[in-house]
């Protein structure tokens, strides 16, 4: 154990009202410390904390009678909620984890008073530092160290760690990746040795530990290292695909994944954007073919990629917003307009939208600058997205609920029933319109289904 009040307090912030939590504990006979992520944050030297974790030897019935509003959100783990100026904050009890039959979540705790008993069952070495200001810095397991050595070691045992909570594997590569450190050798044989009990980890929370990871100014390191330990094959086995494929392309010079690395590194990190990169060429290994000149070739590979990206999102149990946008950037990536007329652009947006046509320009930039001889792509993707801002600032119609009609009008002027026909007509008339805005009154689109629709 470690006593450091010097070195961490005199960077260490405490909120007033997390600062208020841990002297009423303390001033009602009870030990209180700032525990986890916000005291490694605050030794690594990153940004402030959103998050303040509190542990505390005091059960939860008695953390509940010592604090005004409190909210019982895990009492069954020790967890109590209290509410101050209107802010929640997390008070867990001391305890130590009973066996994990489901490698998820614990069958039962134990609350016990010992500080130490707590920080030995966290994941982390990194994780499990404890402060407050009377006592400093509690480091029992060498987590002081190993952010010093810019590693990654699970507490005690790590069979065991991972056994308990086969997330935390992820939670390893996530921390590694976000924080640039390494993982020690013992932690990463074990996450090799019980890598395939992440199938007993919800979707859900894979999804969620996966973002973070892709969000990570490392996301190359992280993907890399689920490649190596084998937890890639589980969680993405499409991606898995792309491994070492090559793609026998003059277009290319690396293999499907290390290019997909590559367009997801470049590309700024909005979680959308970057999901849209990491499966912008899944579907290249179902499509692969090869000419008769030894050239590889994917044809479809952008219209597939729209299908099988929307099975992945939704078995990880992606929103179906989230679904929606990116399965657009994938079906679009290719649509890299050689010669673009204002018809095609705005053909180009109506089918992208205008909330998501620059970050297709993101993701077409970045497949170029990915592969070999970018510079013509580059180029026609600056014209497209300078006859964009164009069109944009023209206010120009590109939608259908932009045209001087809708569905009412026709049906009315026609007498035909709601239906498909009516979306038919309105995509017919929106297609007139993207080609010159000067048909864009009711007149003249009733005219024109009378001249070219109506046979």
């Amino acid at each position: 154990m470690t006593k450091d009040n010097i070195s961490l307090n005199d960077f260490m912030f405490i909120p007033s009202d997390v600062r208020i939590i841990l002297e009423t504990l303390k001033n009602n006979g009870y030990e209180a410390y700032i525990v986890g992520g916000s005291v490694r944050d605050f030794k690594i030297g990153t940004s402030l904390p959103k998050d303040y974790d509190i542990t505390t030897n005091a059960l939860p019935e008695e953390v509940i009678k010592i604090f005004d509003k409190t909210i019982p959100t895990g009492i069954k783990h020790g967890t109590v909620t209290i509410m101050i100026n209107g802010d929640a904050f997390e008070v867990t009890t001391y305890r130590i984890d009973g066996d994990y039959s489901d490698n998820r979540r614990p069958d039962a705790v134990s609350f016990v008073l010992n500080l130490k008993e707590d920080l030995a069952r966290r994941d982390f070495t990194i994780n499990a530092l404890a402060f407050n200001e009377e006592n400093g810095l509690i480091d029992y397991f060498g987590g002081e160290k190993d952010i010093e050595d810019k590693i990654i070691r699970a507490v005690g045992e790590p069979n065991k760690r991972f056994q308990e909570d086969a997330l935390r594997m992820l939670r390893a590569i996530r921390f590694a990746s976000s924080l640039n450190f390494d993982i020690e050798e013992k932690t990463m044989v074990a996450i090799k040795a019980n890598y395939k009990l992440i199938g007993n980890v919800s979707n859900e929370r894979i999804r969620d530990e996966f973002c973070k990871m892709l969000m990570s100014n490392n996301v190359a390191k992280a993907l890399r290292l689920l490649v190596e330990t084998k937890l890639l094959a589980i969680i993405l086995p499409e991606l898995q695909l792309e491994v070492g494929f090559n793609q026998h392309s003059p277009h290319h010079d690396k293999d499907i994944f290390n290019h997909t690395l590559a367009v997801v590194e470049k590309c700024p990190p909005k979680l959308n954007l970057r999901l849209a990169a990491l499966l912008h060429d899944i579907a290249k290994p179902d499509c692969f073919t090869v000419d008769a000149q030894g050239t590889g070739h994917f044809y479809g590979h952008d219209k597939r990629g729209f299908i099988l990206s929307g099975k992945i999102l939704r078995r990880l149990r992606f929103d179906n917003q989230s679904i929606s946008e990116i399965g657009i950037l994938v079906k679009e990536h290719m649509n890299v307009l050689a010669k673009p007329t204002d018809a095609s652009v705005k053909r180009l947006i109506n089918r992208t939208s205008v909330d998501l046509i620059e970050d297709l320009f993101e993701l077409q930039r970045a497949d170029a600058l990915s592969s070999l001889h970018p510079e013509m792509r580059i180029d026609q993707i600056g014209r497209v997205e300078e006859k964009t801002i164009a069109l944009l600032e023209s206010k120009v119609p590109l939608s259908i609920k932009e045209l001087d009609i809708d569905g009412k009008d026709l049906i009315k002027e026609f007498s035909i029933k709601p239906g498909k026909e009516i979306g038919s007509m309105l995509k017919f008339l929106l297609d007139k319109v993207l080609e010159s805005p000067l048909n864009n009154t009711k007149e003249q689109l009733i005219a024109i289904i009378y001249k070219e629709y109506i046979k």
